[in-house]
């Protein structure tokens, strides 16, 4: 399973000379995705242009059993996009039009490379919107949000990436092309367009993906909101959603957070709080006020010690701006950092958030906090110095948050993916049967195992873990037999 001269050439064929990259500092750019602290340089960069040659270059790769990934901005935190240092990356940023746009059915059909805020800006003029709203949805790519079934700060009313998208036009593994999924959510027969979103790059490379589009809002209000202690501002979270509000977005930061955040965009936080709640509602003018006005209650019952309104859609992006920069900002704090991604109960936030305190305390490395509190998806960030010595240190410590989050009821992901990173701890989430079953799964789809080798599922080259029970006879393995 390596890339050797025949299939260079076969590769060169198949898409240009011009858009194989084999020059090593260039491969170096694909090297790691937004978990930099993962890196492997890749055999080769393959850049199609259309679907028709993704599909070429993936019929090489069965051809020549050649491992490979697909890639699309590289934004992704779990290292999901990790290179195969023995295979290709496949590239899918020149896959990057705006199909159609269908005001009437309110969908629109997009190549993967298309970014998740350009399919908002391609349905606003006809009054629609894109719900999913990853914070780097100005770089993200619907391809890499299908991939991770990703979410953003309103997936809490609007639900995440799977809630959105109808149907898939998917290369699988041995270069075939098949269409998963139709023109309305509910399609007769096994949910394959299920299998697919979220299947991290492991089953197959979606080339064009359709997705439904809402209504714009008839109106958005926006509040910031400051509190003398996570406890309290937790407390609000449990008390709005126990109250039969669902509101468009509900997102928390820490002092850490807010420190690297106005350091970076100076939105108007207050530096120095113990946590800020950021509160966004939408929906008819009516309700939305009367829903507002027991927001702030609740918040000032809960000793809200500034409460900042947004007055017009300037505030309001400031606000959002603040948020949004929070990941990217934590590098004028830390010269290295991880991301998690678990979920938790919302009624055990504060109790997580204190554990994570304790445990980052124990081993001498600061963890900030910015997190989509409405749904319990936390997203502590692990700072490190690695010319330290930190690095090992801050990557078990973000295992253990992850694991963590599984004990008090959570999951290891929310919306990030398991990829490289998590991959061991899956034993903790999911049973040996599981596992098992989900591998076969995955099988079904790719038997070479050369689609995003190394990701999601634990194997005894990351983790040491044994198989699960299914063991293939050497019969099968042999193709004298078939197992049924």
């Amino acid at each position: 399973m390596s890339v050797d001269g025949a299939a260079q050439r076969d590769f060169e064929v198949a898409l240009g000379p011009d858009n194989v990259i084999s020059d090593p500092p260039r491969l170096r750019s694909y090297e790691c995705d937004g978990l930099t602290g993962y890196r492997v340089v890749p055999a080769l960069v393959l850049l199609p242009r259309t679907a028709e040659e993704v599909a070429a270059a993936v019929r090489v790769c069965a051809a020549h059993d050649v491992p490979f990934v697909a890639r699309g901005a590289g934004t992704g935190l779990s290292g999901g996009a990790l290179p195969v240092a023995d295979g290709v990356v496949i590239s899918l940023q020149r896959l990057r039009r705006v199909l159609e746009v269908d005001p009437v059915d309110q969908r629109a059909v997009l190549e993967p490379g298309v970014t998740n805020l350009d399919i908002t800006k391609a349905a606003a003029p006809h009054g629609l919107y894109y719900a999913p709203d990853p914070s780097s949805q100005q770089v993200c790519t619907i391809g890499g949000n299908v991939a991770e079934n990703s979410g953003g700060a309103h997936c809490l009313k609007y639900g995440f990436t799977t809630n959105h998208v109808l149907a898939l036009e998917v290369v699988l593994a041995s270069g075939e092309v098949v269409t998963l999924g139709g023109d309305s959510a509910e399609q007769l027969g096994p949910d394959l367009r299920g299998v697919f979103l979220g299947s991290e790059g492991t089953v197959g490379i979606a080339t064009k993906i359709t997705v439904r589009l809402l209504r714009t809002p008839e109106t958005v209000r926006t509040l910031l909101a400051d509190f003398p202690s996570v406890a309290a501002a937790g407390e609000v979270v449990s008390d709005v959603i126990a109250a039969g509000i669902v509101p468009a977005a509900v997102e928390m930061m820490d002092t850490l957070a807010i420190e690297a955040a106005e350091e970076a965009v100076h939105a108007g936080y207050t530096r120095g709080v113990p946590a800020a709640l950021v509160v966004e509602l939408d929906g008819p003018v009516e309700e939305c006020a009367a829903q507002f006005d027991r927001v702030r209650e609740i918040c000032e019952r809960h000793g809200c010690t500034r409460l900042h309104i947004a007055g017009d859609a300037e505030e309001r992006a400031a606000i959002w701006r603040g948020r949004k920069s929070a990941f990217a900002a934590v590098g004028r704090i830390s010269p290295d950092y991880f991301v998690q991604d678990g979920v938790v109960p919302r009624t055990r936030l504060a109790e997580v958030l204190g554990r994570i305190a304790d445990m980052g305390a124990d081993e001498g490395l600061r963890v900030a906090n910015v997190f989509h509190a409405g749904d319990g998806n936390l997203h502590p960030l692990v700072l490190y110095d690695a010319a330290a010595g930190e690095t090992e240190r801050a990557e078990a410590l973000s295992g253990r948050i992850a694991e963590l989050c599984v004990e008090l009821g959570g999951s290891l992901s929310g919306e990030h993916g398991i990829g490289t990173d998590k991959a061991c701890s899956m034993p903790k989430m999911f049973g040996e049967v599981d596992l098992a079953v989900m591998a076969r799964v995955r099988s079904a789809f790719d038997p070479a195992g050369l689609c995003n080798p190394g990701k999601l599922l634990p194997t005894p080259r990351l983790c040491g873990e044994r198989p699960g029970p299914y063991r293939p006879h050497p019969l099968e393995q042999a193709g004298v037999i078939e197992r049924l």
